[in-house]
């Protein structure tokens, strides 16, 4: 069986408030983007899990690897095999696009098919928030507009049809941890879900990502390819999650003129 799981972005992220647990509360729309990887599965021959990625290395070992976790979540409540897989990797690591998750969210879809299971979407999101707090969005793939630690979820109306999105990955790594060291919570004047109602030609001063201040201090070109992506004509240019990756939605084709750092992975997607 094969699947493709694709990544998302993170329209707007406001960190409002620190819990008790020591996670943070934050509002913003995941969003799917189509850089997909490849992953495909089939029984064990002589009952044994394998895992073979090719393309972008994947630095997990096979225990490790949020894959490997969805199958044995599974096999602790079903009977599921010993499984050969194979994940081909083209969504980029670190880069807040949420590649590993997509890829656990996906493997539990596709157990619950092969194996007829008929484990309903809401049970599957159960499943997949053990796994990561935006594993659960990948069950059903729309836009969402996430709150909590980004696990609790309700529609959004947001929709980028017909725009073009270019998403550039640098060659560097925002710790997650690094981030959220930089920030400092609070809750705008003006909620999310109210400045995301306004034209999307009005979010470049209505809609912003709490993680960017922080992380282009410590990583001026990030920011330089956000400016970058307006230069070149973007309607609204912002870092997705963490980072690294930054992104710009076109209503046409970019100017040609980005100059981008060695070693920066493009992306160019016309949106459904």
């Amino acid at each position: 069986m094969i699947s493709f799981p694709n990544a998302k972005i993170n329209i707007g992220l406001n960190v409002i408030g620190k819990r008790p647990d020591g996670y943070h509360d934050l509002e913003t729309v995941f969003y799917p983007a189509g850089i997909k990887d490849a992953l495909e599965f089939r029984p064990a021959v002589g009952g044994k899990t394998s895992l073979r990625i090719t393309g972008k290395a994947v630095d997990a070992g096979l225990e490790h690897n949020l894959i490997v976790k969805a199958l044995r979540m599974m096999q602790r409540d079903f009977d599921v095999p010993e499984l050969e897989m194979c994940l081909h990797k083209c969504i980029p690591m670190g880069a807040g696009l949420g590649g590993g998750s997509a890829d656990a969210a996906f493997m539990l879809k596709m157990i619950n098919e092969e194996f007829g299971l008929n484990l309903t979407d809401e049970e599957l999101e159960q499943r997949a928030a053990a796994l990561g707090a935006d594993c659960p969005f990948f069950i059903r793939d729309k836009a969402v507009f996430a709150e909590g630690i980004g696990d609790v979820f309700s529609p959004v109306e947001v929709s980028l049809s017909g725009y073009t999105l270019c998403v550039v990955k640098p060659d560097l790594h925002v710790s997650t941890a690094e981030a959220y060291a930089q920030i400092t919570p609070h809750k705008w004047e003006l909620p999310l879900r109210e400045a995301l109602k306004h034209p999307l030609t009005e979010w470049k001063r209505l809609v912003s990502n709490d993680f960017e201040p922080g992380v282009f201090a410590r990583y001026p070109q990030l920011g330089e390819i956000k400016e970058g992506m307006y230069r070149c004509g973007a309607v609204y240019a912002s870092m997705s999650g963490s980072g690294s990756a930054i992104y710009g939605i076109f209503a046409k084709d970019p100017v040609p003129g980005m100059v981008l750092p060695d070693g920066c992975e493009t992306f160019m997607l016309e949106m459904e």
